[in-house]
This record gives C-alpha cells, structure tokens and sequence, in this order.
C-alpha cells in the first residue's frame, strides 16, 4: 500500500524540496525539516533532460537511515526506467517521471511493479490534455510551474491556468490522487495554487529558508483542499 493512500485530505500536503536545504548539511536538514515535510521532494536529472544531476541514487541511500518521512524522487530523464529502479532500490517511495520522456508509461508500469507509488510530471511545454490516457496509471501528478531545472524562478503566470485544467480533468474522471504545484512557491502563490486546485505544494526556500519553519508549516497546511470546490477564490 503505497503511503499516498493515507495522506491528509483535509489540508495542504507539504513535499519539501531538498534542493533549498544547506547541501552542506543535508543530514541535519532533513532532521531539521521532517517533522514539517508530508514527504521530501528529491529532485534527480540524467543530466541531458536537465543540466545538473542535483541528487543521485547512492545519496539517497546514505540519507534514508535518517528519517521515516516518505521520499519523493523527481526524475528528470529521457529514459527514466533503469534511473528510476536505482532509486528505488535507494529508498525512493514515490518515483515521478515526465510525460515527456520516452518510456514514460513503461517506467510508471516497473515503478509500480516494484512497490513504488509512480507519479507523473507536466512541464510547461506540454498541455494538460495530452496526458490524460496516463492517469489512471499514476499515484500522483506534479504540475511545474517555471522553466524546468531552475531554482528560485518566479511561477509562470500560465502556471495556474494548467492547475486549474489538469484539476478538471482529475475531477471529470473521478481521480482521488495527489496534484503537487512544483516551482515558485511563495506565500503570495501558495493560495492561488491551492484554489485553482493544487493539494500539494513543492516547498523549497520558503521552507528551508525560513526561521521558523514550524510556522511555516502550519500556515501552508492550513490552506484547506477539501473543504471549498476546487478553482473557487477562497
């Protein structure tokens, strides 16, 4: 049973992006920030999808021991399938991979074959219709908000137009899985994305950077998602 089906409902989920820790201290990062993080977003590229590896398999091995916060692995590949069971096997319990790359659905099949929850991501470049036939393969869905592989980039003022379609879509076919907003996540979009019908949010600086997390927290977990219909102002 994948950790997805007993996650909150009546609140935002918070998938806190290592990519904003101190890399210097990951380890005390992630003890800092685990008893704030519904999952840790862990972002890993075969470096040609995108330019820099960021996290790799044997590095997510070393920190699992760590923590029992679930991880999150966003994998940024052209050919996910063999990347994606190296970091299962590292301890991965979500794998993300996007609609974009080649054998994006064979991967999904092995991930979930493995005992991984799979999940899929939408860059900016691709409409959300395109994927609809996918979703009922997936456990989650990652919605990016800005260029892909960029960080501290503000979010796309299209960003929550795709929110708002790809929540249609979700809604339409009656799909009761996590929709993350990944990229520009600020306390003056957290809102916005979470009424154009986002349940979760990728929270980077605004997470790590802050001297209070725990406040933090709290503020962006209580941005409800169950509550009011999805894409009303709220």
């Amino acid at each position: 049973m994948s950790f997805l089906t007993d996650r909150p409902r009546e609140r935002t989920i918070i998938d806190a992006s290592l990519w904003s820790a101190d890399l210097g201290a990951l380890t005390a990062e992630v003890e800092r920030i685990g008893p704030y993080a519904d999952s840790f977003h862990i972002d890993a590229s075969d470096t040609s999808f995108t330019p820099d590896a960021i996290f790799f398999p044997d590095l997510v091995r070393t920190l699992r021991p760590r923590t029992e916060v679930p991880f999150h692995v966003h994998l940024m590949a052209h050919r996910p399938a063999e990347l994606a069971a190296a970091f299962a096997d590292a301890g991965a319990n979500l794998i993300t991979v996007h609609a974009e790359a080649d054998g994006a659905l064979e991967a999904i099949t092995r991930i979930r074959a493995g005992g991984q929850a799979a999940g899929l991501a939408l860059t900016l470049d691709l409409a959300p219709e395109h994927v609809e036939d996918l979703l009922e393969s997936v456990d989650a869905v990652t919605m990016v908000g800005t260029p892909l592989g960029t960080k501290g980039t503000g979010m796309v003022p299209e960003a929550l137009d795709r929110m708002r379609v790809i929540r249609q879509i979700l809604d339409r076919r009656g799909t009761d899985i996590p929709l993350l907003a990944d990229g520009g996540i600020r306390e003056h979009t957290v809102p916005d994305l979470v009424a154009a019908g986002a349940t979760g949010v990728v929270a980077g600086s605004l997470l790590f950077g802050s001297d209070d997390p725990a406040a933090i927290a709290a503020w962006i977990r209580s941005q409800p998602t169950s509550t009011c219909p999805h894409g009303d102002a709220r």
